[in-house]
């Protein structure tokens, strides 16, 4: 006889989605207010997740407005918080200038200053990917496993 199935309870989902300027100080604003947000999640300050979400989000933003500026055009954070993951988001509107998928990135040359923050992500995130975004430009996406 099997066992009758297990109904599992309701997955609680918590979004937060803010949209930046394209610019060195909408990058900052974005990684503090991850930071905040993440605190308000009950995932403080400090602690392992809530450094290499940081880092990420400060990754992918500065890569936003550096290398996804669209004049006149915010990039947008969308992070996404579920039982299990964090996923990390960030969308701008340069759909032709797509970073190297994950599995593809070469370090730069020792003498180059730059070249390095998506190594980071690949480095920190459990997943990471990066997507069309409709109607127009591209999605980075990173997900990091919650501990258990």
């Amino acid at each position: 006889m099997t066992p009758p199935p297990t109904r599992q309870g309701p997955i609680t989902v918590r979004v937060f989605m803010q949209r930046f300027s394209s610019t060195p100080l909408g990058a900052r604003l974005a990684r503090r207010l991850t930071l905040h947000q993440l605190d308000n999640w009950n995932i403080p300050h400090g602690t392992k997740l809530s450094y290499a979400a940081a880092l990420i989000v400060a990754e992918l933003a500065a890569n936003a407005a550096t290398h996804g500026h669209v004049p006149g055009r915010d990039f947008e954070l969308r992070l996404t918080l579920t039982g299990a993951v964090l996923r990390i988001e960030v969308s701008d509107t340069r759909g032709e200038k797509r970073p190297p998928c994950p599995g593809e990135l070469a370090p730069p040359p020792s003498v180059v200053e730059t070249g390095r923050g998506l190594l980071l992500v690949e480095a920190l995130a459990d997943r990471w990917q990066v997507l069309d975004r409709v109607p127009v430009g591209k999605t980075v996406r990173a997900e990091l496993d919650l501990p258990r």
